[in-house]
């Protein structure tokens, strides 16, 4: 679901209790997307115990894959 900035602040508990009970809200300021609402659960579930992105990289199936490594 999404919901504006500008939606009034008596609305903040049921965009926190969406966030806990459906999930991730999207906030919009302006009509585009700005922030995203989630539980603590979820956020730690994202950013914690994960591996790194070196990690993902190296355990890849690149090796049918023919990378260029560039100076930039």
């Amino acid at each position: 679901m999404r919901w504006q900035i500008e939606t009034s602040p008596s609305e903040f508990p049921k965009l926190l209790e969406k966030a806990l009970s459906a999930g991730p809200q999207i906030v919009t300021r302006q009509g585009e997307d700005a922030v995203v609402v989630l539980s603590v659960d979820e956020y730690r579930r994202l950013t914690e115990g994960g591996p790194s992105f070196k990690q993902l990289l190296a355990a890849a199936p690149l090796d049918d894959i023919d990378l260029e490594r560039s100076a930039d």
